[in-house]
């Protein structure tokens, strides 16, 4: 049976101002994300595809229609319940791995848990998981400058996930990898999608690293194409 729909939009657009003229990034974009898929939005440079990413994450907000995601929609909420909303539902991997170079790997996924409730001892149980997770828990007390790319890319996979968030969205997120450190970050998310039951939203441009994900979605010119709504 098809897991319920986790992420329902509906007739999205978004244009932005360029001078006098009015850029069209997503032009009446409607589809269903069920809970648990790992899936890949694809297209060239300009198509939407990180406008889209952004929109469901709760960084941008469109121009008309609706993005739900469990039910709510992200676009009407408030500034300040936007942030929490975020903090507590999306954890986000970009190209850039954006590690403070001063802390080290445990550090930097304790990051977004200084914004909660939780006690020293239970943030240090989050993280240490965390990073168990990766498969980076001998490296907890690196710095950034002590590890390979990748390995700082699994640490920024670790503070994405260090919150248990809802979705996990990753922009190009092999975009600064050698081939073997990608097809491990690759190989992580498709194994925190099948066997923690995440639900991942990757954009990239890289058919290969596409097909990573259980679904593809492609863009062109802020469309998507026939035989992907829902």
């Amino acid at each position: 049976m098809k897991a319920a729909p986790i992420i329902q939009i509906r007739n999205l657009t978004k244009l932005y101002r360029h001078g006098e003229i009015d850029v069209t990034a997503l032009d009446n974009v409607s589809l269903d994300i069920a809970g648990g898929e790992f899936v890949a939005l694809m297209g060239p440079s300009g198509s939407g595809k990180s406008t889209l990413l952004h929109i469901i994450a709760g960084i941008d907000r469109p121009t008309n229609g609706q993005c739900l995601v469990q039910g709510t929609d992200v676009s009407t909420l408030s500034e300040t319940n936007l942030a929490d909303w975020r903090n507590n539902h999306v954890g986000f991997v970009f190209q850039t791995f954006n590690l403070i170079p001063v802390l080290t790997a445990f550090e930097n996924v304790e990051l977004p848990l200084l914004l909660t409730s939780l006690s020293a001892r239970e943030r240090r149980a989050h993280v240490e998981a965390a990073l168990e997770l990766v498969g980076l828990a001998d490296r907890m007390h690196h710095l950034p400058r002590q590890l390979s790319g990748g390995q700082e890319q699994r640490v920024a996979i670790a503070r994405a996930l260090v919150t248990d968030p809802t979705l996990l969205v990753a922009d190009e997120p092999t975009g600064n990898l050698d081939a073997h450190s990608a097809t491990e970050v690759l190989s992580l998310l498709q194994t925190l999608n099948r066997t923690a039951g995440k639900t991942v939203i990757l954009v990239t441009h890289d058919p290969k690293a596409a097909a990573y994900a259980s679904r593809t979605l492609h863009l062109e010119k802020g469309e998507l194409l026939n035989g992907q709504k829902p």
